[in-house]
């Protein structure tokens, strides 16, 4: 293979792997007027020069990094549940509540009907006959209530073992309406399941939500009580939570961030523009002089809210750029390829 059909075949490769393509500012102004890389680096990495004229027309944007605190989190999945049955057993219950008040009733004013036919009878006034007609009338009131006292009692007992004491108590609370916001839509309530040998932190934990899976757009959710029974494909106990998010209907299946109990860590915070990727492997372009830039390799990161947390790599006030790091990629491979006359 000639030296300039191999220089091509290369920097079509270089261009591949990297997934961008050379920036027509930069890139178009030949080979006399390419981007110098230094032959120093840091940590092994290539710095690329570019100055202030060509940062402009490239439209490279740089920001100072700022110090960031991080909770170390553990990721599980939810599901948002539609609360119409425990609406409906709500109603039962009220209906059962209701037979059972009026039971209550008629056994009153039968025991009041018994008492003042025995005074009668005691007076010679009533027969025997009408006596023991009311003490069975008694008796069957007295029997109907007994009824109705445990068809509610069925009705709690089935809302705590499907949905748990807490949720069973907001549902036949008399003192205000606790699934209004439920029902109208202002909240929506989540069955979060936890992975198998995870731990449910503090009830006060920032827990966060998305139907997407997208950490940095996750909703806080809030903690409501245990699910009275655990997933039996994951074999993970179960927790009730609450959100205000307008993006989860019921149905819909979230992803759940948890903190992982572990101390909260010290880093810095970057904007999710700032990564850059080469070989599965994540970088950020560090402006290590007026014009000089070079790569850093981000071997210990996670996602958060607006971006990413970097332990370790970068520094609290080091300058990262946030647009046009793939260019500068791909200038960094283009001064790799061999001049035609090497």
């Amino acid at each position: 293979m000639s030296i300039p059909v191999f220089r091509l075949f290369l920097l079509i490769v270089v261009m591949v792997s990297s997934g961008v393509s050379l920036s027509a500012d930069v890139g178009a102004e030949g080979d006399g007027d390419a981007v110098p890389v230094k032959s120093e680096a840091e940590a092994g990495l290539p710095v690329v020069e570019l100055d202030q004229d060509k940062q402009k027309r490239a439209g490279l944007e740089i920001i100072k990094v700022q110090p960031a605190v991080y909770q170390p989190e553990f990721a599980a999945y939810g599901k948002a549940i539609n609360v119409q049955p425990l609406v409906a057993i709500r109603s039962q219950y009220r209906v059962a509540l209701s037979e059972q008040q009026s039971a209550s009733a008629r056994l009153t004013q039968s025991g009041q009907s018994i008492r003042r036919t025995e005074d009668l009878y005691r007076h010679g006034v009533a027969a025997k006959r009408i006596v023991q007609e009311q003490q069975s009338l008694w008796q069957t009131d007295k029997a109907q209530l007994a009824a109705r006292r445990a068809q509610s009692d069925a009705v709690l007992e089935e809302a705590r073992v499907t949905w748990g004491s807490e949720l069973a108590d907001w549902a036949f609370a008399t003192d205000k309406d606790r699934l209004g916001d439920f029902v109208s839509g202002n909240e929506t309530l989540l069955l979060v399941t936890l992975p198998a040998g995870k731990e449910m932190p503090a009830a006060d934990a920032a827990v966060f939500v998305d139907p997407e899976g997208n950490r940095s757009q996750a909703a806080k959710a809030v903690y409501i009580s245990p699910a009275p029974q655990i997933d039996q494909i994951v074999q993970g106990a179960s927790y009730f939570f609450r959100t205000g998010s307008k993006r989860i209907r019921p149905g819909m299946t979230v992803s759940v961030w948890l903190p992982e109990g572990r101390a909260r860590e010290a880093g810095v915070a970057i904007p999710g523009s700032a990564l850059i990727w080469s070989l599965d492997q994540a970088f950020v372009y560090v402006k290590t002089g007026q014009d000089a830039f070079s790569r850093r390799l981000l071997a210990d990161y996670a996602p958060m809210a607006g971006g990413y947390f970097v332990r370790g790599a970068l520094k609290p006030g080091e300058e990262i750029v946030t647009v046009g790091g793939q260019m500068l990629l791909s200038e960094e491979f283009r001064a790799q390829i061999p001049d035609e006359d090497d």
